[in-house]
C-alpha cells in the first residue's frame, strides 16, 4: 500500500477508534454519539485531507485497479462458463487456422469506428500468426444499418465469401445502405440477388440474437470486444499488443 494511502488509513482508523470509545453500546440509539467528538473528528479528518490531497487521487487510482482486476475476474469466470457459445458455436464464422493452438474471439459491429481501425490488426495477426484461429461475432450495436450489414455478412457464408466480404464491409468508406452493401458484395464476388434472399432466412436473425444473448452474459456493452484465450479484452489494441494477448493465452 502506498505510505500516503496508509498513513490516511491509520488515521482513519483512529478517528473510528475515538468515535467508538465514545459511544454507547449497542442498545444506545445513535443520536446520543457526543455532537463535539463527532464535530472534532471531522475536523482531524478534514485538515489531513487538505494538507495531503494526494491521498484522495492515490485512492482513487486504488480503487481502480481493484475494480478492473475484479472486472477482469468477471470476465474469465464468463468466458468459462460458456466455453461452447464462444468457441465451438457451428453457427459463427470462423478464420484462420482451424487447428490453432490461440482462439481469438471478436465481437464487431461493422458501422462501429473503433472496429474498422482494428480491423487491419486482426487480418495482420492472421497472417503473421498461421496458428490463430479466429471466430467472427456479429453484434450489431449501432442500429438497423448495422443489423443489416451483419445480416448480409453472415448470408455470405452460404456461398463461401463470409471472411472476404466481411473485410469488405468493415474498409467500406461509404454509408452502409441495402444498396451499398449489395455492391461491395458484387464487388467481392458474391452473387448479390441470391445473397439478398439469404438475407431473410430467419436463422440469420437467430444468431445475431445468439450473440447479443452471449454479449451480455459477459457483460459486453459496446464494441470491440475480444476473447483471446480465457481473458476478456473490451476495446480496440494495436498488433504489439493483440499479439501480446495471444501470446499470454499460450502460457495457460
Amino acid at each position: 500500500m502506498n505510505a500516503s494511502v496508509y498513513s490516511a488509513s491509520c488515521l482513519l482508523s483512529g478517528a473510528l477508534f475515538l468515535l467508538c470509545a465514545g459511544t454507547p453500546g449497542p442498545s444506545a440509539r445513535a443520536e446520543v454519539i457526543d455532537p463535539a467528538s463527532k464535530i472534532a473528528i471531522e475536523e482531524i479528518i478534514r485538515d489531513y485531507i487538505k494538507a495531503h490531497p494526494e491521498v484522495i487521487e492515490e485512492s482513487l487510482e486504488n480503487l481502480g485497479e481493484r475494480r478492473q482486476a475484479e472486472a477482469k475476474q468477471r470476465g474469465r469466470e464468463a468466458i468459462a462458463a460458456h466455453q461452447d457459445e464462444l468457441f465451438r458455436d457451428p453457427d459463427s464464422p470462423t478464420h484462420g487456422n482451424p487447428a490453432g493452438d490461440v482462439t481469438v474471439v471478436e465481437f464487431f459491429d461493422y458501422r462501429c469506428r473503433y472496429c474498422r481501425a482494428v480491423a487491419g490488426v486482426v487480418t495482420q495477426l492472421l497472417k503473421d500468426d498461421t496458428n490463430v484461429r479466429l471466430v467472427y461475432k456479429d453484434f450489431p450495436v449501432l442500429g438497423e444499418a448495422s443489423v443489416l450489414a451483419s445480416k448480409a455478412a453472415l448470408a455470405a457464408r452460404a456461398q463461401g465469401k463470409y471472411p472476404a466480404f466481411h473485410e469488405a464491409l468493415m474498409a467500406a468508406d461509404s454509408e452502409l445502405t441495402e444498396t451499398s452493401v449489395l455492391e461491395i458484395a458484387a464487388h467481392v464476388g458474391l452473387d448479390p440477388e441470391r445473397l439478398s434472399l439469404d438475407m431473410q432466412a430467419p436463422g440469420i436473425m437467430a444468431i445475431i440474437e445468439k450473440n447479443r444473448v452471449l454479449a451480455k452474459m459477459l457483460g459486453l456493452t459496446g464494441t470491440p470486444a475480444f476473447v483471446v484465450g480465457q481473458d476478456l479484452a473490451p476495446g480496440a489494441m494495436d498488433l504489439s499488443e493483440m499479439k501480446d494477448l495471444v501470446a499470454h493465452a499460450r502460457t495457460k
